[in-house]
């Protein structure tokens, strides 16, 4: 059964993450100009991970007006883990809408800049500047080397030489966080601090899935979208909340031969990961300590209870998607341990890496059982598109991606399907825990 188990993982990881790269060959090249024009690449996080939305030219005199069909936009995707012939490597961006900007991509209504808006979905290959592999000799969520070059048909100006990036939600965050712990571990983490005075605020805790591991905390903030716990509409239910993505330098079940658990046995991270939140806590006066929530997904997400049974008196509430913990190895002690704190877990039905039927629904069962008073689950058939751009309910993303509807705070029913309420009233998952305290 295990070596199944590890076969699934590998099959459905492959596709949860290269399946948005395929497409057809292309052997379109980056074209060569007659002048070398600059351009900025504006990158966005997506519920299925980043894409290239924008490129933003420098044209250096005032632009009177544009006509989009007059451009065109090549990429080129490079890297040593991925295949010049497989399809992904090359080709053409469309463009839906073009205006004239300031350097970082605003409309305004005069200006020395042009800003083309590209096409982008879950399934656009060429669009996405990241990539996850499953070889020997590449693992993980890792960027591309993303090159572009931009033609104005009329004038034969070409823009091929990047000046800068742009990633909206991103450049809230501090990337410079790194914690060492025993003179053995180090951890890099990104960190988001609310603009709240002296006010006590809340802190919100994302550990990254098994992908997402290594020493660029940018990877877990845009792989699965972790940044919008920074976003204007999830700050607003906290009254501003700092954010605390950690990242670990492989996956946060290993052992310490680096094989995952599953929690057979203990990990190698859940120590100095503890050590490097009260570090955080403690460089971080104005962090409310009485609301302090932990989250994640897959790894994160079996890292996540982990913390709860080792420290249960130390969080406030916990959110959990696509659970990796198998239910199997914990114990009714660890159960009944927690059974009086809050948690919501997210799954799907058709999650074939984190199969429910051996972690998150015996595991909920098993709370309930106990005396849970305070545990809500919400079970999906499938993962679909929840912004209606894609196919809708029509469109299913590959099973294992639940924390889509967290990230988007769209959690908003329990396990028998009834809404989840407060005080009478249905809530979503982070307006629920934003009303948890310790």
């Amino acid at each position: 059964m295990k070596k199944a188990i590890l076969h699934s993982l590998i099959s459905i990881l492959a596709f949860s993450f290269t399946g948005p790269f395929a497409t057809s060959p292309q052997d379109n090249k980056l074209k060569k100009g007659i002048s070398d024009g600059e351009y900025t690449m504006v990158i966005e996080g997506y519920d299925w991970g980043p894409a290239v939305s924008k490129v933003i030219l420098s044209m250096g005199t005032p632009v009177p007006s544009i006509n989009l069909k007059e451009y065109s936009v090549q990429a080129e995707r490079i890297s040593d883990c991925l295949d010049p012939a497989s399809g992904n490597a090359s080709g053409k961006r469309d463009i839906v809408y073009a205006y004239v900007s300031d350097s970082k991509g605003n409309k305004v209504a005069n200006g020395t800049y042009v800003t083309l808006v590209l096409t982008v979905g879950p399934d656009l290959a060429i669009g996405a500047p990241m990539q996850y592999f499953y070889s020997n000799n590449c693992r993980g969520t890792q960027w591309v080397d993303y090159k572009m070059s931009i033609s104005h048909n009329a004038s034969n100006k070409v823009w091929n030489k990047e000046a800068g990036r742009i990633s909206p939600v991103i450049d809230k965050f501090d990337l410079s966080g790194s914690y060492t712990h025993d003179d053995k571990l180090t951890m890099s983490y990104a960190s988001f601090a609310p603009e709240n005075g002296d006010k006590k605020s809340p802190l919100i805790i994302w550990l990254h899935g098994g992908g997402e591991g290594g020493t660029d905390p940018t990877i877990p903030l845009l792989a699965n979208r972790a940044s919008n716990y920074a976003s204007d509409e999830i700050q607003s239910l906290f009254g501003g909340a700092y954010v605390l993505v950690p990242q670990c330098p492989g996956a946060w079940m290993h052992n310490k031969e680096g094989v995952s658990t599953w929690g057979r046995e203990d990990d190698v991270y859940n120590v100095g990961l503890m050590a490097l939140i009260r570090h955080y806590v403690a460089a971080n006066p104005n962090i409310d300590t009485d609301r302090i929530y932990v989250g994640g997904c897959s790894n994160g997400g079996y890292m996540s209870l982990k913390l709860m049974f080792l420290h249960p008196d130390y969080f406030a509430a916990a959110f959990i998607s696509a659970l990796a913990y198998q239910s199997e190895y914990i114990t009714d002690g660890q159960i009944n341990s927690i059974s009086d704190k809050p948690i919501w877990f997210i799954h799907a039905a058709d999650d074939q890496v984190t199969i429910p039927d051996q972690t998150v629904i015996p595991v909920y069962k098993r709370l309930i059982a106990a005396g849970a008073k305070n545990v809500h689950f919400s079970y999906y058939d499938h993962v679909v598109d929840i912004t209606g751009f894609f196919g809708g309910e029509n469109y299913h993303y590959n099973g294992h991606l639940s924390w889509i509807y967290s990230h988007a705070n769209k959690c908003t029913t329990d396990f028998d399907g009834n809404p989840v309420t407060m005080d009478g009233k249905p809530v979503t998952i982070m307006e629920w825990m934003a009303a948890k305290t310790r």
